[in-house]
């Protein structure tokens, strides 16, 4: 008995240990994980000072460097270059009329002006400064003599395209991007890198490593996203033409909200090597590069240059297709659908009014415009369009994001993407009442539509098409709704903006009655983020089929050249 009495009170002993050395161990693990988060947050931090630093730098250097050019050349009309569209500006460069050094000089301080009232950029390009003393070497360049503003996340090297994510920061780019050895052969001077919104998915343009970039129409007012920089830049006239991408209405929603013109071309028709996408292996929504200018012939103009003999060599997968002038500059009429309302998201007050007044232009320019609704767009928006960005449920994202601060134009959209299963399919069952379309996107799958919609097309005849673009300009903080933009992703459709309008007392006034067609939670947002719109740009959107970019430019400029025309008369 007694043998039995000291087993047990071994036995007991040995549980007590086991329990303390348990408990040791979690402690100690406990400690270990704090440890690696305290010195994970203490990199982070770090490395947002030293790319802070290094902006700071190049915008002191190019300060320094534009204040001796003009006291070596006080005569410099800088008011004057900036005032030239490209076209002009071009012809004067040829001609000798202008130097390249007034042009580059005169953008640089415009920039900086910019850029200190809008915090548009992530750096000046100091190697544009050298590029500057051997550009005669490119004198027969389309684009020859022109300084270009350029997305950070297009590659340049020596330089970061973080995507505004913090792991990113310090890898600097060992070569450039072939859009960006395009742009030098043809003669062009990248001379400054622009702000993104972290990760690149949202309508707004804020990161931790660079801020917040704000509206040149309006400081209370986002630039839009993911190419937000770009129209801030470009808006506030610090950029004559830039290079933005697009996977969800990235170019088309900052050229919509900053009054400009942005293109995004057929996927495939422009070099994608070197332009930093936030994680590889899309397939089903597609990212583009494209221009954003003050107006469309600078679009065409840039595209132009870019199909070129140089970069179908630098780029063997993208097909040797040279731009075509003659679609370009045709005037055929054409036979145009045109959408006020898609059946998904009621458009605002602006929005409906900018594709009355252009379809009435055209029609009295002699085109013809039928009706048109693209089909099943609810189940477009909530079975393709999400997961077709997020086919992973956004775990690659999230580790993307592991260790950064959250932005908190994307803070919501990172916790509901960390829920555990479980969780999203119980506030799924909640939600649904309230929020349908909520509940249907984040229980989205992905399935194939764009040959449904091109035989729609050619069911109704239809060359281009005219249709809304989100607009005016959210507030900040708003990160955006589908549709409109992200739709012609998917289908690889190319489409462009052209500011045709301003946001009147009457809009705002109508606005107030908005309930939107769901008169959901989405919808109510989408009514707080563009109030308080009066005076700024609105914009109407260009569409046409895949490979047919020339016919969507046409569409564009007829549309600018209506719009001038109409101005003109009254």
């Amino acid at each position: 008995m007694d043998e039995v009495e000291q087993f047990l009170r071994g036995l007991e002993l040995d549980n007590r240990r086991a329990a303390v050395l348990t408990a040791v161990a979690c402690g100690v693990g406990a400690l270990v994980l704090l440890a690696r988060k305290v010195a994970g947050h203490r990199e982070a931090k770090d490395k947002i000072r030293r790319a802070r630093d290094r902006r700071t730098e190049s915008l002191q250097r190019a300060e320094q460097a534009v204040l001796r050019y003009k006291e070596m050349h006080p005569t410099t009309d800088s008011a004057a270059i900036l005032s030239l569209s490209l076209s002009e500006l071009t012809k004067q460069l040829r001609e000798g009329v202008l130097s390249p050094e007034d042009v580059f000089y005169s953008y640089v301080e415009k920039t900086l002006a910019v850029h200190k009232k809008l915090n548009c950029c992530t750096g000046i390009l100091l190697e544009s400064f050298d590029q500057l003393k051997t550009i005669n070497s490119s004198k027969d360049g389309l684009l020859y003599g022109v300084p270009v503003s350029i997305k950070e996340n297009i590659g340049y090297k020596n330089q970061d395209s973080s995507c505004g994510i913090v792991i990113n920061l310090g890898l600097p780019d060992t070569r450039d991007s072939v859009l960006v050895e395009v742009l030098k052969l043809q003669g062009a001077i990248p001379f400054v890198k622009t702000n993104i919104p972290q990760a690149l998915l949202s309508y707004d343009c804020s990161n931790p490593i660079y801020g917040q970039t704000r509206n040149p129409c309006n400081l209370q007012k986002t630039s839009g996203g993911s190419s937000g920089g770009e129209g801030a830049l470009i808006g506030g006239g610090g950029s004559l033409l830039g290079l933005g991408s697009d996977i969800g209405g990235s170019i088309r929603i900052p050229a919509s909200f900053c009054g400009i013109c942005g293109f995004k071309p057929t996927t495939g028709r422009l070099s994608s090597n070197g332009v930093k996408p936030i994680y590889r292996g899309q397939k089903s929504v597609f990212s583009s590069a494209g221009p954003m200018a003050k107006d469309v012939e600078s679009l065409a103009l840039c595209m132009q240059a870019l199909l070129c003999d140089h970069m179908f060599s630098l780029d063997p997968t993208v097909p040797p297709i040279p731009f075509n002038v003659q679609i370009y500059h045709s005037s055929k009429p054409l036979r145009i659908g045109y959408i006020e309302d898609d059946g998904y998201m009621q458009p605002t007050p602006s929005m409906a009014r900018a594709i009355r007044e252009i379809k009435n232009l055209l029609e009295q320019a002699g085109h013809t415009l039928v009706p048109y609704r693209p089909p099943r767009i609810g189940y477009v928006a909530n079975e393709l369009l999400v997961k077709g960005i997020l086919a992973d449920g956004g775990t690659t994202l999230l580790q993307k994001l592991e260790g950064s601060p959250l932005d908190p134009s994307i803070r919501d959209q990172v916790i509901s993407l960390s829920l555990p299963t479980w969780m999203k399919k119980t506030l799924l069952f909640l939600i649904k009442p309230l929020y349908p379309r909520l509940s249907e996107i984040t229980s989205a799958t992905i399935g194939d539509y764009t040959k449904e919609v091109i035989e729609d097309w050619r069911r109704c005849n239809i060359e281009v098409m005219l249709c809304p673009v989100v607009g005016p300009a959210y507030s900040l903080f708003y990160c955006g709704t589908l549709t409109y933009a992200m739709l012609y992703n998917l289908l690889n459709f190319p489409a462009g903006v052209v500011p045709v309008s301003m946001v009147t007392a009457e809009d705002e006034e109508e606005l107030k009655h908005y309930k939107g067609i769901y008169q959901d939670h989405m919808d109510k947002l989408f009514k707080e983020a563009v109030t308080g719109g009066e005076g700024l740009p609105v914009a109407v959107q260009c569409v046409a089929l895949p490979w047919r970019d020339e016919l969507c430019l046409r569409l564009m400029k007829e549309v600018e050249k209506l719009v001038k025309q109409s101005g003109d008369k009254k």
